[in-house]
């Protein structure tokens, strides 16, 4: 008996996906339980309309990560910071603070976790920073730190 999942079912498969199971397991367990419903052609339809909102919703996601991408290549950040002789910071730039600027000085939103910065920013100048905008897009920018 063909089923479409309305939830993750353990060994069987995720919400969404169209699997064969026996009459039994389907009339006994997950029919009642509510974790699967039927595979009639409208359950088929609303399924297929449903995967192609999800493609859709994904396409503009991907989208808009390149735009900003491409928007991100002619920014610099400017961020100041107390420094002692030869321009090392006492602290360092974090990646928070990266974030927290773009989002003032520019408008564009980011999260601290994708901002590519290991062991922070550690001395004045310029420097090339990597983020994660979306999987297998990344926009890089540049901050430029300066004596307080």
């Amino acid at each position: 008996m063909k089923v479409i999942l309305t939830q993750d079912v353990k060994a069987q498969g995720k919400k969404g996906d169209l699997i064969n199971v026996s009459e039994g397991y389907a009339r006994n367990f997950l029919l009642p339980k509510g974790l699967a419903v039927e595979a009639s052609k409208q359950a088929l339809n609303e399924l297929e309309g449903k995967n192609a909102a999800k493609q859709f919703h994904k396409n503009m996601e991907e989208q808009k990560a390149k735009n900003i991408a491409e928007r991100l290549k002619n920014i610099t950040v400017s961020l100041t910071a107390k420094a002692g002789s030869g321009g090392r910071l006492f602290g360092s730039i974090t990646s928070k603070d990266i974030a927290e600027a773009l989002a003032e000085q520019h408008k564009i939103t980011v999260d601290k976790r994708k901002i590519d910065l290991p062991d922070g920013i550690k001395t004045c100048g310029v420097t090339e920073v990597r983020v994660q905008l979306y999987p297998q897009i990344y926009g890089t920018f540049k901050v430029s730190v300066t004596e307080e």
